[in-house]
């Protein structure tokens, strides 16, 4: 198999290792497999017939030398679906869904997962990093697990905690970052950086867009079987296999269609396909720079800082470069840009399972909704043959099958003013010695801010320390132990830590115990102003560290 790694800037080729990420010319990051194409073109299909339909059917298009039998779950090969019912009430009967869910872990990322660490396998490499908003650290988990890889998986804490427990259980480590999914990825890119680990880095990973232009493949294969060859070709030669007018998938980042057109491309290129399909990428409302920008008629998207949707999974806020050349793809395929609401996505789950009989999650489900809208808008045709990516995970792993510490911990710090001095509660703690304050009392209406306090106190020494959860609570308990310290918390509901500070410094007794309050929000300057004089420390919920994973994160975020 002959193929060569080739500049997106400057042209440049050169041979592929996995951790060779840069261009040697010019440093680029963005380069693509390419390979002899017309050698392919006389062999691939004479010998299709004789091989299992899965991933690896395609493997003189794949970036790995010599697949490992050994590591492979059955990826790839996933059913073409004729979805009768609902083509009969969109009025578009040659309707067709790609089911991914039926990967070995229920994701279209699976193949990115197979070919990856099949590449990685292959060089020697045996430890890697991965950020991820779920499916794609599930995918990579059950990989890394098979072929002996150690894989630290960096996800945001708005992933559903379902999804966590899966990475765990094949395990992976999990690093919940509190912050944006783009935030996690600088934070896995510098533990990747600082421990000299090869990171997964999206579309520009070579092998996960290789591994996405398989669908490409799959899909010409299927749709073909299902409505035979294409018929009356203008005097052109006939290609061999037939494509949809259209292809639609829920994006996130954009990898997957960027990946599936490359796969038409080189179809088009060996004279198997005539044409490649229009390419309809979806997105969340609440977190949809891609579509903004193709809108406004701009190349490159600006980037949503603060992503205001519950499919946590579609929440990549600045797509970088990826949208520009899924762009050119778009426009070049006469495709759309399109988003939908979390409403619409919701409504789209409850009619693809009422008349399809197929359960997807949100994510998936916001392709459908994307469907719905071209369909009504006219956009898309009732003659036209149009494919949707199904793809989602779904299956939890219970709780207790984990047991304790199966995660660890990074919030990254918030945004203070610059005139207040603020500092973590880690910097505020270190500095509270049992000589000093052996009885403390934590005030706090959310049980993980608790456990995490106490956890960090008794990291530096052998302190006695009460719990209260609520401002009342908090009152009864501090007049009846009179604690030596107490760390607030200002947001409860009822009352709150301004009015448990009144209510301590009304009454002789409690007036001179020292306080560090906790918050989770930007204090307005009066807020501020109360609390002068009031308090030894004011610190940022958003600074919280784990002492389990303290000296990780000090070489994180140093």
């Amino acid at each position: 198999m002959s193929f060569i790694i080739k500049c997106l800037d400057c042209g440049h080729a050169a041979p592929y290792f996995p951790t060779s990420v840069n261009c040697p010319r010019c440093s680029s990051q963005w380069r693509q497999a390419e390979y002899d194409y017309d050698t392919v073109a006389k062999s691939l299909v004479l010998q299709l017939p004789s091989r299992p339909f899965d991933l690896w059917r395609y493997r003189e298009l794949l970036p790995v030398r010599s697949p490992n039998p050994a590591i492979r779950l059955g990826e790839g090969g996933t059913p073409l679906i004729q979805a009768i019912n609902l083509g009969m009430m969109l009025g578009c009967p040659n309707l067709f869904i790609k089911d991914e869910r039926q990967g070995p872990t229920a994701s279209f990322k699976d193949r990115q997962a197979a070919v990856t660490i099949a590449a990685l396998k292959e060089a020697g490499i045996t430890e890697m990093v991965v950020a991820s908003t779920g499916n794609v650290a599930i995918s990579y988990s059950a990989y890394a697990a098979r072929a002996g890889i150690k894989l630290w998986a960096f996800v945001t804490s708005l992933v559903p905690a379902v999804k966590m427990r899966e990475i765990a259980l094949y395990g992976s480590q999990v690093i919940k970052v509190t912050g944006s999914y783009d935030q996690a990825k600088q934070v896995a890119a510098e533990f990747a950086r600082q421990r000299g680990l090869y990171l997964d880095m999206g579309a520009r990973t070579i092998t996960s867009i290789e591994a996405m232009k398989t669908i490409a493949f799959e899909i010409a294969e299927q749709v073909t079987a299902a409505l035979g060859p294409v018929s009356g070709n203008n005097g052109k030669p006939y290609p061999i296999w037939r494509t949809p007018d259209w292809y639609i998938q829920s994006i996130s980042g954009g990898m997957g269609p960027l990946g599936l057109a490359k796969g038409f491309a080189e179809l088009q290129r060996m004279n198997l396909i005539d044409r490649i399909p229009a390419i309809a990428a979806i997105q969340a409302e609440g977190c949809a720079p891609m579509v903004q920008a193709w809108k406004d008629g701009k190349e490159v998207a600006t980037p949503v800082t603060s992503p205001r949707t519950h499919i946590e999974t579609l929440a990549t806020g600045d797509p970088g470069r990826t949208y520009t050349l899924l762009r050119k793809w778009v426009n070049e395929t006469h495709g759309a840009f399109e988003s939908v609401s979390d409403e619409e996505a919701f409504r789209a789950m409850h009619v693809l399972a009422k008349m399809e009989g197929i359960s997807a999650e949100p994510a998936a489900a916001v392709a459908f909704a994307g469907l719905f809208k071209l369909v009504r808008a006219g956009v898309i045709k009732p003659t036209d043959v149009v494919v949707v990516n199904c793809t989602g995970h779904t299956m939890p792993a219970e709780p207790f099958v984990l047991g304790d510490n199966w995660a660890r911990n990074v919030v990254l710090p918030s945004r203070v003013m610059e005139e207040t001095p603020q500092e973590g509660l880690l910097a505020a703690l270190n500095r509270v010695a049992p000589d000093r304050f052996p009885n403390i009392a934590i005030v706090d209406d959310s049980r993980e801010a608790r456990i995490l306090i106490r956890r960090i106190l008794q990291s530096q020494g052998d302190f006695k320390i009460f719990e209260a959860e609520s401002g009342q609570e908090a009152l009864k308990l501090i007049e009846r132990e009179l604690p030596d310290l107490i760390v607030l918390d200002l947001m409860m509901p009822e009352m709150d830590g301004f009015a448990v500070l009144d209510a301590l410094r009304a009454k002789p007794e409690t007036a001179n115990i020292p306080v560090i309050v906790a918050t989770a929000k930007e204090l307005t300057a009066e807020e501020k102003n109360r609390l002068k004089g009031q308090i030894q420390a004011l610190m940022q919920k958003g600074d919280f560290l784990s002492d389990e994973f303290l000296e990780e994160v000090r070489s994180l975020i140093k």
